[in-house]
């Protein structure tokens, strides 16, 4: 049978290319950092005062002289504590967001949720013999929290300036890897993962999956499980397909091979501008966003020029960035 086309064609194969060397320093860089060296240390001072221990200690619940529905003064610290440091990350968010030009500053996502949505298959994109067996193929997460998921493809442009905003700003991202591209360059990928980045499977070298056997689907999407296991020591498991384009070999190879999910995306961002796959236009709760590691020699704008773009129309529209992989 011909493969599902729920995605629109973002594009086709280009080269990788290697980082650009050191990074500059800007200005707010002193006070970017001693926030969060301030935070941190915050977080660590409040939790060593959650013992309860010592003169200024408050009564705890069920000793003498404290209210019987009194809270342990270890939660009411603890809580204390949290509060204190999503403050603080707040105040360096609201600094990095200066330093890299955002029109606003990003809006921090609500805790991940203490258990994952059930996720299945978005109407009209089954595939023939579709049942529960198979990785969910989904453009959102149903959630009610305000939150999007950013994702970017491929791996051709590695810009060392993506990595240190993304950490700066502490928005987080979800990185769906060809190796064709990514394969001159691992340690810019492991930088990545080291910063929080997970890094899924795009296959080996983005063809057209329901153009190919089931043997050759095979070697795209498992030989880029075992490659991508090997050099940044986890097997992923989510996996997109190149175009959005699958069939059903596409998902029983990728469920053999270790992966859970099929995210595709229901907004594609772009430097200058934002496609929508809804006729309304608008973001929804739970919304992936699609992107690509690219830069101004594939279209008008750096990354993070993308990053600034991306963030105007979330933050304008009041939606934080959460991370995919705690909601699936």
């Amino acid at each position: 049978m011909n493969g599902r086309r729920p995605g629109a064609v973002t594009g086709g194969r280009q080269r990788g290319r290697r980082g650009r060397g050191h990074l500059r320093r800007r200005p707010g860089h002193a006070v970017l950092a001693a926030l969060l060296v301030v935070a941190a240390a915050s977080g660590c001072a409040a939790e060593a005062g959650d013992t309860g221990t010592g003169q200024g200690a408050k009564l705890q619940a069920g000793q003498p002289g404290a209210p019987a529905d009194a809270p342990a003064a270890g939660a009411l610290g603890t809580r204390a504590a949290q509060a204190e440091r999503a403050k603080l990350a707040q105040a360096a968010r609201a600094v990095a967001a200066k330093k890299w030009g955002l029109a606003s500053t990003p809006l921090a996502p609500p805790a991940p949720p203490a258990v994952k949505p059930h996720i299945t298959t978005r109407k009209g994109f089954e595939v023939e013999g579709q049942d529960d067996s198979l990785p969910p193929v989904f453009t959102t997460v149903p959630t009610k929290d305000k939150v999007v998921f950013l994702t970017m493809d491929d791996g051709d442009d590695k810009d060392p300036e993506l990595l240190k905003m993304m950490s700066e700003l502490n928005i987080p991202y979800s990185a769906f890897l060809s190796d064709y591209l990514v394969r001159d360059n691992y340690t810019y990928f492991k930088d990545a993962e080291a910063r929080g980045v997970t890094l899924n499977n795009h296959t080996l070298n983005h063809r057209y999956m329901p153009g190919l056997s089931y043997g050759e689907q095979k070697r795209e999407i498992c030989d880029q499980q075992n490659i991508i296991e090997k050099q940044f020591g986890k097997r992923p498991r989510l996996f997109r397909p190149p175009y959005g384009n699958y069939n059903t070999d596409t998902l029983k190879i990728a469920k053999s091979c270790g992966i859970t999910a099929v995210p595709l995306w229901a907004e594609e961002a772009f430097p200058d501008h934002m496609e929508w796959r809804e006729e309304d236009l608008d973001l929804h709760p739970g919304d992936i966003i699609l992107t690509h590691f690219r830069g101004k020699k594939d279209w008008k704008g750096s990354m993070p020029d993308l990053i600034r773009s991306v963030m105007k129309t979330v933050t304008d529209k009041g939606y934080a960035v959460a991370r995919l992989e705690d909601y699936v």
